[in-house]
């Protein structure tokens, strides 16, 4: 799709809405949305120690329910919706080390089931693979896995290394935002800094496209979330040159080809857990000045 003819919504029509806070404070949980219902499981608590706690959230009636508890205590685990089920896969238990288990929860019976083990633990399992960090040192690896042929392709690699960045897409393009860059050989820094950086992959061409003077972001920032909402790219809170968490929160739009500033978060945090709806992202938990039970969810005004 060409880049003028993209739907781009207007900074004004974006709002942020406030629900009912969560009944633990948590960071590293693992949030899933399914049927106007939003799932948060697990986390690690004030204490850092894996929760085995899980709740549900009613969007419509902003109601909490307490769900019977995990299985398995997990943090930074991955779920997703399988009919009227949900699923939740690997994560780190106590000892920080990653989990094989997988167990289903059945609403209409109340209950969860373990279902067989994963071939290989694993924590932080998301569907596409980008970039990331072996040990710890960044790596700028880009691949995808075709689920008809079963195999992974690799794509040319994301030009800058850097840790804590984050990932969105919308129907043309890949980015890769922000993060914290490691000092080169031939770099001034004498440390690891903050960035603001955008590098965007061209799904149609294949290729990484030169950034360009207003292509980077206003704030530099890592450990932050991202998504696209309205034809937006979104970037939101994370840390940054500041002694707390930023507040700030700003949109790409990919049609003026730069960066503008929308309302900030209710609650500044880091280290949020990200859930994107049709018309809604949700930040869930995090850090602020130790964990949240804050859920915020940047939203898009409905046209009449």
């Amino acid at each position: 799709m060409p880049v003028q003819e993209m739907a781009v919504s207007p900074v004004k029509s974006l709002y942020w809405e406030k629900f009912p806070p969560m009944s633990q404070r948590r960071v590293y949980c693992t949030p899933i949305y399914h049927e106007g219902l939003v799932y948060v499981l697990g986390g690690c608590s004030e204490t850092g120690m894996p929760l085995d706690s899980a709740e549900v959230l009613d969007v419509e009636s902003q109601t909490w329910s307490q769900l019977p508890p995990l299985p398995t205590a997990r943090a930074g685990a991955a779920a997703v919706a399988l009919g009227g089920q949900v699923m939740v896969l690997g994560g780190m238990n106590q000892q920080q080390t990653p989990l094989a288990s997988v167990d289903v929860f059945h609403p209409d019976e109340g209950k969860w089931e373990p279902k067989a083990s994963l071939g290989q633990p694993s924590m932080g399992v998301t569907t596409v693979q980008k970039g990331g960090r072996q040990g710890k040192m960044p790596v700028t690896a880009l691949e995808a896995f075709d689920l008809e042929m079963k195999s992974w392709t690799r794509y040319p690699c994301i030009p800058s290394r850097r840790a804590f960045s984050c990932c969105a897409t919308n129907e043309r393009s890949l980015f890769s935002l922000g993060g914290l860059q490691q000092p080169g050989p031939h770099n001034f820094y004498s440390r690891p800094h903050f960035v603001s950086t955008m590098e965007e992959y061209d799904l149609d061409q294949g290729i990484w496209i030169k950034p360009s003077r207003t292509s980077k972001m206003r704030e530099k920032r890592a450990d932050f979330v991202a998504g696209c909402l309205g034809g937006r790219v979104i970037a939101a809170g994370g840390l940054g040159n500041e002694p707390s968490p930023l507040g700030s929160v700003e949109s790409y739009n990919p049609v003026k080809r730069r960066w503008e500033y929308v309302p900030a978060m209710p609650t500044a945090r880091c280290s949020s857990a990200l859930l994107q709806t049709t018309g809604m992202l949700f930040v869930i938990g995090g850090v602020a000045q130790g964990p949240s039970n804050a859920v915020e969810a940047l939203c898009l005004q409905e046209t009449v």
